[in-house]
């Protein structure tokens, strides 16, 4: 099993200004780090709406778990942020649209705030390749 590090970047200016990538495979394993709702512009996707932002960072976590040569099957943990906790469903809405069959280990908790605070949802995933693996 090789334990190569590998970085994904998103093209975020953000990665090499604070120092991260947007996910790290080493091995069988990959971690996509917070995810915010940013649109290919720039700005923030989905002003105002939790159901939206979730999408697009969801949108993001999938292209990364690609990058790093992955599915959304191979998704075992996720961490869904929220700056307001009574918002949980709409972001666990557009989780289950995604996770729904998959069905990874979930968090859902508040946070005081984000970076932007236009964002109003982050998430995290932690992925493992268990091609080859006997499972």
């Amino acid at each position: 099993m090789s334990t190569d590090r590998r970085l994904v970047s998103s093209g975020s200016p953000l990665e090499p200004r604070i120092g991260f990538s947007r996910a790290v495979r080493v091995g069988p394993f990959v971690a996509i780090a917070g995810t915010a709702p940013i649109a290919s512009d720039g700005s923030v996707a989905s002003p105002g709406s939790v159901y939206g932002q979730t999408r697009r960072c969801l949108e993001i976590i999938l292209q990364a778990i690609a990058d790093a040569g992955l599915t959304a099957d191979s998704v075992v943990r996720t961490r869904v942020m929220l700056t307001d906790i009574s918002t949980w469903e709409e972001a666990t809405r557009a989780h289950g649209e995604v996770f729904g069959a998959i069905r990874p280990a979930c968090t859902v908790v508040q946070v005081v705030r984000f970076i932007d605070p236009g964002w109003l949802v982050e998430l995290e995933a932690d992925c493992i390749d268990l091609s080859g693996w006997n499972v």
